[in-house]
């Protein structure tokens, strides 16, 4: 008996010891696996998994990816020796949040304070940056590989690691972001400042589309492994980054007191990218020291579809081949990183992370309406570019004409329109325009103010006609007696031009037959309307004082006691005012007709005088949006206001496809009463 249970433990002991052998060699190193074999779950590679949410390509949420995978984003492979875990992400899919951009990447459960211990290590390579995309757009070619994201106010991000590399080149470049916690309630005026490690910072661009700057001579190639450590204690922030071959780089980065609580602390850096498109802010003196902050790992794919015109530090003008993944996938427009290895530490006082997933889980795809961006809607009307009435603009969009974009830094609402559609029963031309509800005098007076970017005018036209290429931002209008129109404000841009020109035209209230009624036109920044081509496709000199597409500006329509003032302003842009009385006419003789009105208006019959109050006593409103100005109907009808432009027999996906349309964006917008002029 005795001698069976001796025989029996020494079994036991023996097959102990095969178990505990074979259980090392399951959970040995990360990735030892034989060649050519692949671990089953990205879990069984990098065993911190339970600590983390994952966000995937197509924007979901995959929660926490133990014993998960997924063939398009999140998977194993093994390179011969080891197994990692891919991050894979196209330039164009379902985003998370208010994000531009795809992700397949780690966002950490818990959040913590600044003032508490954290840390992050990783061992990764990689594969693949988008091969397409605008060189001189900072984010173009490049890919996140860390992060610490804000999960409170702004949600900003103090850390971004990044990995980029431009067409042609052997090697790229890493180097970290830190975007400042903006002082104040208006977020759009955040900025990075980035630090090279290795090759460039995020400040080095191409000077044209795809002309690179040269090849950094210690970069980075595609496939070769780095690591990176950030750690967090008492407030300050200490990374550390480490290849083969290359100089190991520390930094320190205070993450309570900031550096930047002054326009004048404001870099050179930031001075050359992000000040030009109007991200100009400073940050709070004590930075991010009163927010919960949490680590990002993985693939967040900087490079996507959206025009430079939009933003030209974050909008890649890549190509997306309409979002299809496959593709993308096919022809390199992706960003794929391995990870070998991490690591992961936070103090016991770290918090349920819940809240910052609840907000933004989903968000992308959830519709944000018009009236949540720029709440006055309720005093508005519509007519689209379809012909459809709207009363109603409260929680309404409509995809085609009326909704809401995020730029990269904050939401607009667009107003887009073809060259041909449904129009109103006056007019030759479409619009998806605002039309004011209540209808005042010139003498009780009214206020509108805008802040918008023109994105998009047709293509296609007759430069010799003067509405051509343009399109109307924002009027007052007549609801009685002829309806004619005191006020448009218009944006035009002739084809193969960088810039446009903004102006404001006054029409008469014409005295007797309105068939004769005309515009007069003062340029604010570029050229008037009476600036046309000698032949249809010959144009006039560009203007060196224009707006670009895309290029913010704003106005300030302002009529107190039957005087409109007028007030415009863009950065890097004189301001400009005017003053017009709408209650006492400049024009009731022939004499008084201006030498621009002879030379374009007179000679199509357009030569009558105004009625000597103007504009006195008559029921007038406030309009805003795209009012497209270029049309399809024949110039020899109307050198003036018949633009001939191509309108594919009214098809307006095909009008879109093509670009003749009109497209404005608004961010802010006002309407009130008239108020004393200072």
């Amino acid at each position: 008996m005795n001698k069976q249970i001796i025989i029996s433990l020494s079994t036991l002991f023996i097959l102990s010891i095969f178990l505990s052998l074979n259980s090392c060699s399951n959970t040995a190193k990360d990735g030892d696996k034989a060649s050519g074999q692949k671990a089953a779950y990205p879990s069984d590679v990098i065993s911190f998994f339970d600590q983390w949410n994952l966000i995937l390509g197509d924007g979901s949420n995959a929660g926490k990816a133990i014993n998960l995978d997924h063939k398009d984003f999140f998977f194993t492979t093994n390179d011969g020796k080891k197994d990692w875990v891919v991050f894979k992400t196209p330039n164009a899919g379902n985003t998370h949040g208010t994000s531009n951009n795809t992700r397949t990447e780690l966002a950490q459960l818990k959040k913590w304070s600044p003032m508490t211990d954290a840390k992050l290590t990783a061992t990764l390579k990689v594969m693949n940056v988008a091969t397409t995309g605008d060189a001189r757009v900072a984010a173009t070619y490049s890919v996140v590989i860390g992060q610490i994201h804000s999960a409170d106010g702004h949600e900003n991000e103090p850390l971004k690691i990044f990995y980029k590399k431009f067409p042609g080149h052997t090697k790229g470049s890493v180097f970290w972001n830190y975007e400042i916690n903006t002082a104040g309630d208006d977020n759009s005026g955040r900025w990075d400042y980035s630090y090279p490690v290795w090759g460039y910072d995020f400040s080095d661009l191409g000077t044209a589309k795809n002309t690179y700057p040269e090849e950094p001579k210690d970069g980075i190639a595609l496939g070769e492994e780095l690591s990176y450590e950030v750690e967090v204690k008492k407030g300050v922030m200490y990374l550390t980054f480490t290849s083969k071959g290359h100089e190991t780089k520390t930094f320190t980065k205070n993450l309570i007191s900031s550096e930047y609580a002054e326009r004048s602390d404001m870099p050179e850096q930031v001075k050359k990218i992000f000040v030009p498109i109007g991200q100009d802010g400073v940050e709070r003196a004590n930075a991010y020291a009163d927010e919960g902050l949490f680590f990002k790992l993985g693939s967040y794919n900087q490079t996507n579809g959206k025009d430079p015109a939009v933003n030209k530090v974050w909008c890649s003008g890549a190509e997306t081949h309409g979002g299809d993944i496959q593709k993308q996938y096919a022809d390199g427009n992706y960003a794929e990183v391995w990870f070998k290895s991490a690591s992961i530490e936070v103090s016991n006082d770290a918090i349920s992370n819940a809240g910052y997933f609840q907000a933004n889980d989903g968000l992308s795809k959830k519709t944000v309406y018009p009236s949540e961006v720029i709440p006055f809607m309720d005093k508005f009307k519509m007519l689209m570019g379809d012909g459809t009435n709207v009363e109603n603009l409260v929680d309404f969009e409509h995809k085609d004409f009326f909704y809401t974009v995020i730029d990269g830094t904050r939401r607009w609402v667009v107003y887009k329109t073809p060259n041909s559609g449904v129009t109103s029963k006056n007019s030759s031309n479409t619009r998806t325009e605002l039309h004011e509800k209540r209808q005042w005098t010139p003498e009780q007076g009214g206020k509108l103010t805008g802040t918008c970017r023109v994105m998009q005018v047709s293509t296609s036209g007759d430069a010799r006609v003067a509405a051509s290429y343009s399109t109307v931002i924002g009027q007052i209008h007549s609801g009685e007696g002829h309806e004619n129109e005191p006020l448009k404000i218009f944006y035009k841009k002739f084809p193969g031009h960088t810039k446009g020109s903004v102006f404001w035209n006054y029409e008469i209230n014409t005295e007797g037959d309105n068939s004769k009624r005309w515009d007069y036109s003062s340029a604010v920044w570029g050229h008037d309307m009476s600036v046309i081509g000698t032949s249809k496709d010959d144009y006039p000199p560009e203007p060196a004082d224009g707006i670009e597409l895309g290029e913010e500006f704003s106005y300030e329509v302002n009529v107190y006691k039957g005087i409109m003032y007028l007030t415009f302003k863009s950065d890097g842009h004189e301001t400009k005012t005017f003053t017009k009385n709408l209650i006492a006419s400049e024009y009731v003789k022939p004499s008084d007709r201006p030498a621009q009105v002879m030379k374009i208006f007179a000679p199509i019959g357009q030569d009558g005088t105004e009625r000597a109050i103007a504009y006195k006593g008559e029921l007038i409103y406030f309009k805003q949006g795209a009012y497209n100005q270029t049309n399809g109907k024949d110039p020899e009808k109307n050198m003036v206001w018949c633009a001939g432009a191509e309108t594919y027999g009214g098809d307006i996906a095909k009008q879109y496809e093509n670009g003749c349309y009109t497209e404005v964006w608004f961010r802010e917008a006002t309407v009130g009463a008239g108020t004393p002029q200072k």
